[in-house]
């Protein structure tokens, strides 16, 4: 199975972090699925580390460096991706979802059919398929 790992799943799985799961974890290591992350991964962490430097001690270029030394493949952002954004379904009566990263990489898994792996409580209230809570 083709995963694609959310920002903070791919930076926990970097620092081997106690807050990923042990179900996300297993997910990781089976070396039947093959890892990926999001260029939109890499532009989101670009931007928290501009603004704050003190709290984000990595910018994209070594996280980009650190996926691609760990085996992990670079999915690039398509337009098909930017067009799946208008395809997506949220479950009625959720809150508005303003993460502009978020909702790409769920277009993302949709339209490459891989399972995101998330930890965000914001993203299961789409009703999409691809999403793998963890």
């Amino acid at each position: 199975m083709n995963l694609l790992l959310d920002t903070h799943v791919l930076l926990w799985t970097l620092i081997d972090d106690a807050k990923l799961s042990e179900k996300a974890r297993a997910m990781i290591d089976d070396f039947e699925n093959v890892i990926f992350y999001s260029t939109a991964a890499l532009w989101e962490v670009q931007i928290k580390y501009e603004l704050h430097p003190e709290a984000l001690e990595i910018d994209a270029e070594l996280l980009r460096d650190l996926l691609e030394d760990a085996g992990f493949g670079e999915l690039p952002i398509r337009g098909a991706h930017t067009i799946a954004l208008g395809t997506l379904k949220k479950r009625e009566g959720t809150p508005p979802h303003r993460d502009p990263f978020d909702r790409l990489m769920i277009a993302q898994a949709k339209s490459e059919k891989m399972r995101l792996l998330t930890a965000d409580g914001k993203m299961q209230y789409y009703d999409e398929e691809c999403i793998e809570p963890v």
